[in-house]
């Protein structure tokens, strides 16, 4: 689906929508470019595209099939870029990915949304603002996009540090410092190991979708494409900055999550072992009026104290006796 298809001249946008028959022709004028987007084409929707713009198959079938790792590709006089987007969805404390797959060439710019967290409106009104910018063409909307879906990437760390803090504070049993925080806790009490996985999932998919953009932006900042005004070099560079400091985050993000998931197995063990030492001490108090309760059950004629009247309240005391020093000697010595 064809969500926009605009033609900008001199930094400014013209009226209205070029029909797509005509965006090829109206990206050759000059100090002029054509930027076309789509949500989720079809085959068949975005062939048309293709054939108007001479893209390359391979990369059309990338952006038509998406689930593609962020990366740059040259294509005859083509760029092809694929990112990955994210955003922190509050209400289901989770993290949803998209991608965006754009076509960079002489006058246009063409770019492929896949999933809603990929939505590039705001985009498109923010760079349209800036006349300065779009004065340099393609480049200036390939800068407008990664430096939006790179910050889009601060949130969700922030969303994903409220969840491991969360996590932390279920582990070792510390409280939440606001009511919001006691709610998710008492939600997620049942199992800390199913939520620190889930977690851990996000965080490896987060780090597959930043980590390997690095390379990408690097080019872009060292790296001299006809497509690319040079001077968007210091902006490409700035965005690069902010993913090295997203992809850190998400590397710790992944070593703490790893010590915080150990810290819970450990306690595991210690409380199978602590229950293990209660069990252990409550059948060795039993055993006392067990073995008792076994030696009188017996019924032979001539055993001692048969006949004794005070026999069987003396039996019972020195059972009580007996299972009561046991248990304080359980207790002083943390069994019980």
């Amino acid at each position: 689906m064809i969500v926009d298809c605009a033609v900008y001249q001199d930094g400014k946008r013209r009226p209205g929508e070029v029909p797509l028959d005509k965006a090829f022709e109206a990206g050759r004028e000059p100090d002029t470019f054509v930027w076309i987007g789509l949500y989720e084409p079809s085959a068949e929707e975005f062939d048309a595209v293709a054939r108007e713009f001479n893209l390359h198959e391979l990369a059309v079938e990338d952006a038509i099939q998406a689930h593609q790792r962020p990366k740059l590709e040259v294509y005859d006089d083509t760029l092809f870029v694929v990112l990955k987007t994210a955003r922190y969805l509050d209400d289901e404390e989770a993290v949803e990915f998209g991608e965006i797959m754009l076509f960079i060439g002489d006058g246009f710019v063409v770019t492929v949304r896949h999933k809603p967290a990929s939505a590039l409106g705001g985009v498109r009104q923010a760079i349209e603002r800036r006349h300065d910018l779009l004065r340099y063409g393609p480049g200036a909307v390939l800068h407008a996009i990664v430096d939006r879906v790179v910050d889009d990437y601060f949130p969700v760390l922030s969303g994903l540090d409220d969840d491991i803090k969360d996590a932390e504070k279920e582990v070792f049993k510390e409280e939440a410092g606001n009511p919001a925080a006691v709610r998710r806790l008492r939600r997620h009490a049942a199992n800390p190991a199913d939520r620190i996985y889930k977690l851990k999932r996000e965080v490896i998919e987060l780090h597959q979708s930043t980590a390997p953009l690095v390379e990408p932006l690097d080019r872009l900042v060292r790296r001299r494409f006809p497509e690319i005004d040079p001077e968007l070099t210091e902006y490409f560079r700035d965005v690069e900055d902010h993913l090295l400091r997203v992809v850190d985050e998400v590397g710790g993000f992944r070593d703490l999550l790893t010590s915080v998931l150990d810290a819970n197995l450990a306690q595991i063990a210690v409380r199978q072992n602590e229950d293990m030492r209660k069990i252990s001490a409550w059948v060795a108090i039993a055993a006392v009026p067990t073995a008792v309760a076994g030696i009188y059950g017996m019924n032979f004629d001539h055993m001692p104290e048969l006949r004794w009247v005070v026999g069987y309240p003396l039996v019972l005391a020195a059972i009580a006796v007996a299972c009561f020093f046991l248990w304080r000697a359980f207790r002083e010595n943390g069994w019980l």
